[in-house]
């Protein structure tokens, strides 16, 4: 025991050792600033809670990206999330295990910027970063803008955004979602005009000064919004007639009487979709915290599939608390458990959820303590194979599709997912009137399901991997509320209705119950925004017999 405790203590002091040699090296070796200057800077200019915002539509503004429109400063995320959603896991890890020294080289060298450059994209397709950009990206970058630096750069007319991040990182995200005119960002190499070297092309600083040469000339822009925490924001006051300081500050805080959390309900553009597998922000401490939680990750998931699967629904639910698995049902009674109870017309039940992860029908077999078959239009063989629940694929043809719905109906009980897609935001897609204009008997089931490491959902990656992630989340929640059945008059065959009318009607009860929206968006605009095809898988060609 004494030679452990023993080298545990020299490794304790040599980690201290390194760390205030590092800590030193970081604030005197590469990133020696002048805090008179930054604080000069700051007791200068006002802050951009008084700005005001009338009378700037003919005006221009400058600024930069990240520590300006981003509250934070830091670019290391975001790069996570490109090595990570378009690499892989491997690259990931090597970006985590670059951080120490990225961190003493200091946020916002160059020399930090290339290296983080070097390891994300240093092979990495175009392709894949052009998906990052359009389905990843703007989730964090919506959730970390700056309230009030949005405002001031929404009342201009012309914007001109500068970054010291690649611009394919940022172009997408602030042309369509906050629409400025002029983006100024680090250009990347590219070979063969599919992959990236990894090397940045000229000099970030003597880019944006060149830039703003081109772009203003003799002429200044009217408003310029500064960081007093990054020396490189002075560039901008030569080229403005005035200047507004963005301070650095908690996000919870309030500033000026404001917060500077950006709510929802202000996004310049709604967030309906997005894509990507990691449902956190991925700040160092966070990955290296995932990293370190994977071998037990894996560990749940075998216990929650495999006893969930070759045990009974009750056993298996004791299971699942047990491992963290967080359910909840609400309005299960016996008019909506059984099909006995309904109009004795031969028919079963069809209980209409909303879709939020694959699991939806086994969740709701699950509830009800029983195997109730689901449609769906497109599964992975995998997943098809370890379903405890029967699966019945659908075809997109209207005539064979209703066909085999009214069997299945005819047969028993079944469940339909009427948005044929997964939403992971609080929004509920079109529904397909096909259900209304067959079922009888009707029970809407309002679905909702939350994680917090992994996504269970993907539009352009593996779908064999949806349960699996899903049940690797630390404490995963499903909840499920049964509503009361559709009464016979607000049905198709009560002879006033169209599909369509009681569809709707349907999804506007669902989205009550859950406090979601309403759209009118389809499948098909899921998927041609976030892996830019329409979402139709061909099914496998037969085999022929020999």
């Amino acid at each position: 025991m004494v030679v452990p405790m023993v080298l545990l203590k020299i490794a304790a002091r040599w980690l201290f050792t390194f760390y205030r040699a590092a800590k030193k090296f970081r604030n005197y070796g590469f990133l020696h600033r002048n805090p008179s200057r930054l604080h000069q800077v700051s007791s200068l200019y006002s802050s951009v809670t008084k700005c005001s915002l009338e009378g700037r539509e003919a005006q221009s503004i400058v600024c930069d990206f990240q520590g300006i429109l981003l509250q934070s400063s830091s670019l290391f995320p975001y790069f996570m999330l490109v090595a990570f959603e378009g690499g892989s896991i491997f690259r990931a890890f090597l970006l985590l295990l670059s951080f120490p020294f990225l961190w003493t080289l200091g946020h916002h060298g160059d020399m930090s910027m290339r290296v983080m450059v070097f390891i994300t994209f240093c092979g990495l397709r175009t392709r894949d970063m052009n998906l990052v950009a359009r389905a990843v990206l703007p989730k964090f970058y919506l959730e970390n803008l700056h309230l009030q630096a949005y405002e001031v750069l929404a009342s201009t007319g012309r914007r001109v955004v500068l970054t010291s991040m690649p611009r394919v990182m940022v172009e997408g995200f602030l042309e369509e979602y906050l629409s400025v005119d002029e983006v100024v960002g680090t250009e990347l190499q590219v070979v063969r005009g599919s992959y990236f070297t990894g090397l940045i092309s000229g000099h970030v600083l003597s880019q944006k000064q060149k830039a703003l040469r081109d772009l203003f000339g003799e002429t200044k822009a009217d408003v310029a919004l500064l960081n007093p925490s990054n020396a490189h924001d002075h560039l901008f006051i030569s080229h403005c007639k005035e200047a507004y300081v963005v301070s650095k500050e908690d996000p919870t805080k309030t500033t000026g009487g404001m917060s500077a959390v950006m709510p929802r309900n202000k996004y310049p553009k709604p967030l309906i979709f997005h894509d990507g597998r990691l449902a956190f922000f991925p700040t160092p401490l966070a990955t290296m915290a995932l990293f370190l939680y994977l071998p037990m990750g894996i560990a749940l998931v075998i216990v929650r599939i495999v006893l969930g699967l070759i045990l009974p629904y009750k056993a298996a639910m004791v299971v699942g608390a047990l491992s963290g698995v967080r359910f909840r049902v609400d309005g299960l009674n016996p008019s909506t458990r059984n099909a006995e109870t309904g109009g004795g017309k031969g028919k079963g039940v069809l209980y209409v959820c909303s879709h939020r992860t694959l699991l939806d029908p086994v969740m709701l077999s699950a509830a009800l303590q029983r195997s109730v078959p689901a449609v769906t239009y497109s599964l992975s063989p995998l997943s098809e194979m370890m379903s405890p629940i029967k699966l019945v694929r659908l075809t997109r043809g209207r005539d064979r599709d209703a066909e085999t719905m009214r069997r299945l109906l005819s047969e028993g009980d079944l469940a339909v997912c009427p948005e044929g897609t997964t939403c992971r935001e609080p929004y509920l897609l079109r529904f397909s009137p096909l259900f209304a204009e067959l079922a009888d008997e009707i029970v809407p089931v309002a679905i909702d399901a939350k994680v917090s490491v992994f996504y269970g959902t993907t539009a352009s990656g593996h779908k064999w991997l949806d349960p699996v992630l899903f049940f690797m989340n630390t404490m995963p929640e499903y909840r499920l509320r049964f509503m009361e059945r559709v009464p016979g008059e607000m049905t198709c065959s009560g002879g006033q209705r169209t599909g369509a009318e009681v569809a709707n009607w349907i999804q506007r009860r669902l989205a009550e119950a859950l406090g979601f929206e309403c759209t009118a968006l389809t499948r098909r605009d899921k998927y041609m925004m976030l892996a830019g095809n329409p979402g139709v898988v061909r099914d496998r060609p037969e085999r022929k017999s020999p």
